[in-house]
């Protein structure tokens, strides 16, 4: 049976620009699904890649209250900005649309009715923090205040970023709002929840979760230490509503009430669907009815393997829609082994690495060669990029082609001798092989094979040297048997890029003469007779140079200019309060004994590991020099992954008491600095310089 496929990837926040960190995985679900499309119609009917801006939520309203613009008109920008990016790294969506649209509120109302339908949607009255300035109710991430546990001030409401405690917004001690600075007031408000806890969800989830394909193994490993053992309960209700003012679909039997962006996101998947298929003609209920023997697959970062594995799937499963045939998560990006930075220059957006004049082809190929069908973490190495581009595509590929295509066209009038041979055996062979590791999603391992078999037809054109046949007389027979030869070991060569290198892949068939390349064109080598185009240039080295501008570009400069010292905020215009800055003497002078009686130590990161059930903590195991490391727990997983943080040097207080927390035993505590004002937002993890040793003292 013919295979149908509709493939997504997670929807770009419509309020900052595409980087390089998210073309991980647009690239690697761009190149699956063009593999896909060159397979037969026997064999793949129809495959789908749609996508969409997710649009909704509180950030996007105060974001487009700053910029003095409409909500409207701030994600329609942004949506031209991602369209043009994607375009440029030829990321072939067949639909890009938003979640603001009404095919993802009609369906966001089917499923919140059904699931309402089934006694799987619960009103209840929570407590919760109101700015009184800005009048709405603020999100965890927009309190601040001291820590209840340690003291800490301008903590965020569910968890202190210094000692590592957990905790609601109301246990804050002395809250502010991040937005305005004013002291929130709790309020009352009723809130609508999906109850995930239910035993239908959890018998589900438990199912679904363990059927083969449906998630890799390490993500269904995962999900079951999320649900626990069977017979326990450990998923609780979700809270998918939020109040006015908000940016988002009012709930249509809510007057005031809100869908929580998390809600109408994933809908947002068949919001764009439905309009392509309001367009195309296309069958919509075949890919999302029970039962349908369609495919669909999601591919996501880590990060959000929560909701598209757990939400999702009980959403649609419960409001009688098909569930996702698979989720696949692919890990972060690191640049140069470290988290991307803006003062190092490694926080690089699509749009400044296509203006540096950087081939989009260069880094799909190099993104492609590292990845692979688990959750690993691929590190883009600004001079391995650099080597592995010059080697593999110009020094092994494109070589082929530059070194034996004009003797066709000069001596043989552009016209081939016959082309298949013994030695090409291989290079047909490898097509299988090739396919199915595309199919897997190992592209690594498919990019491997294809260099090894320009290894191949390297050797043989360095054994046939057409440049000295080309100088004997009586060589031309062979000469042109040479040539034509290498020609169709290219023309191979090109078929198993071209998922990864498209527009190369056109420039190819052009040169050839040929129709577009699809999978099964490996079987039948190019005729005798066939005439082929002048060769022209198909892809040039990279320069170091670009590389450096290209740093140089995107690094944040940290010194006050006339652009970032801007006059007062419009909050303080208006008269409203600001968030006040916490001078550095807020508690006071100590002395030189009271410092004393804190030992701060370096201290190596063993391991990191994320904590279950906590939305900011790492788990982190030190060596300061004792016999047996220590386990610490950090606030700091909305700033690092933790498989970055592997092997790097920081300083750790040593003799704080250890604290009980419900994930375990915190023996100390870690150095980070932040901005208590939130003029620049993040948390920097502090480092000795090179040579520090752990367990050295810090005075």
């Amino acid at each position: 049976m013919s295979r149908k496929i509709l493939v997504t990837s997670a929807l770009p926040y419509a309020n900052g620009a595409i980087h390089l960190g998210h073309l991980v995985e647009y690239i690697q679900t761009d190149v699956w699904v063009r593999f896909q499309k060159m397979q037969p119609k026997d064999q793949v009917a129809e495959c789908w890649y749609v996508c969409a801006d997710d649009t909704h939520g509180t950030p996007i309203m105060l974001r487009a209250e700053k910029d003095g613009i409409t909500p409207e008109a701030l994600i329609k920008r942004v949506h031209d900005e991602h369209a043009r990016d994607f375009a440029g790294f030829h990321v072939a969506f067949d639909n890009f649309h938003s979640t603001h649209s009404p095919e993802t509120q009609e369906y966001c109302n089917v499923i919140y009715a059904r699931l309402k339908d089934n006694g799987l949607i619960e009103k209840r009255t929570i407590e919760q923090y109101y700015d009184p300035i800005k009048q709405l109710f603020l999100p965890d991430r927009f309190i601040k205040g001291e820590c209840p546990k340690c003291g800490a001030q301008d903590q965020y409401g569910d968890n202190c970023e210094s000692c590592g405690a957990a905790y609601t917004p109301n246990e804050l001690k002395n809250p502010y709002s991040a937005i305005s600075g004013v002291k929130p007031e709790l309020r009352n408000s009723d809130h609508y929840f999906f109850k995930l806890s239910d035993a239908r969800c959890q018998g589900f989830l438990r199912r679904w979760t363990r059927e083969t394909g449906r998630l890799q193994p390490e993500a269904a490993n995962k999900m079951q230490e999320w649900l626990g053992a069977d017979g326990e309960n450990r998923l609780t209700d979700w809270d998918i509503s939020r109040d006015a003012p908000y940016f988002g679909f009012e709930i249509f039997d809510a007057p005031g009430k809100y869908f929580y962006v998390w809600l109408d996101a994933p809908i947002g998947y068949m919001g764009s669907f439905k309009n392509l298929c309001d367009r195309k003609s296309i069958d919509f209920t075949e890919y999302f009815r029970p039962g349908a023997t369609t495919e669909l697959y999601h591919f996501i970062g880590k990060d959000i393997l929560y909701f598209h594995a757990l939400f999702w799937p009980a959403e649609l499963e419960h409001a009688g829609l098909r569930t996702p045939s698979g989720v696949f998560a692919h890990g972060f990006l690191t640049v140069d082994g470290t988290k991307m930075s803006k003062t190092r220059g490694t926080f690089i957006t699509a749009e400044s690495y296509l203006k540096t004049g950087l081939d989009p082809e260069w880094l799909r190929y190099y993104y492609a060669a590292k990845l692979n069908s688990t959750m690993e973490d691929i590190d883009l190495n600004l001079e391995d990029f650099v080597a592995r581009v010059n080697s593999d595509l110009i020094g092994k590929y494109v070589n082929i082609a530059s070194r034996c295509a004009g003797f066709i066209g000069k001596r043989f009038g552009g016209k081939l001798a016959a082309t298949d041979a013994e030695w090409q055996k291989p290079l047909r062979e490898a097509s299988a092989r090739i396919a199915e590791a595309y199919e897997q999603r190992e592209f690594g391992r498919a990019l491997r094979e294809v260099m090894a078999l320009a290894d191949t037809a390297n050797i043989f054109v360095n054994d046939k040297k057409p440049w000295e046949l080309a100088k004997r007389e009586g060589q031309e027979a062979e000469l042109h048997a040479a040539c034509s030869q290498a020609i169709e070991a290219f023309r191979l060569l090109t078929l198993y890029l071209k998922p990864v290198l498209p527009k190369v892949a056109e420039a190819v068939e052009a040169f050839l003469g040929i129709a577009p390349l699809a999978w099964n064109d490996a079987l039948a080598a190019l005729p005798a007779g066939h005439a082929i185009k002048p060769y022209s240039h198909l892809m040039t080295r990279i320069d170091p140079k670009l590389i450096d501008t290209l740093v140089e570009a995107n690094k944040e400069s940290l010194a006050p200019t006339a652009e970032n010292q801007a006059p007062a905020k419009e909050s303080e215009k208006k008269g409203e309060a600001a968030a006040a800055p916490v001078p550095a003497e807020a508690n006071g002078p100590i002395g030189i004994d009271d410092f004393m009686k804190v030992d701060l130590r370096v201290a190596r990161i063993v391991d990191a590991g994320h904590v279950e059930g906590a939305e900011k903590l790492v788990r982190l195991t030190l060596d300061i020099g004792e016999s047996k490391p220590r386990q610490v727990f950090a606030g700091i997983k909305s700033a690092y992954d933790p498989a970055q943080l592997v092997g790097r040097l920081t300083v750790m207080v040593a003799n704080l008491a250890p604290r009980k927390m419900r994930f375990g035993v915190s023996e100390g505590m870690i150095l980070a600095a932040s901005d208590p004002a939130g003029a620049t937002p993040g948390i920097f993890l502090l480092a000795p310089d090179a040579g520090a040793l752990p367990g050295m003292r810090v005075k």
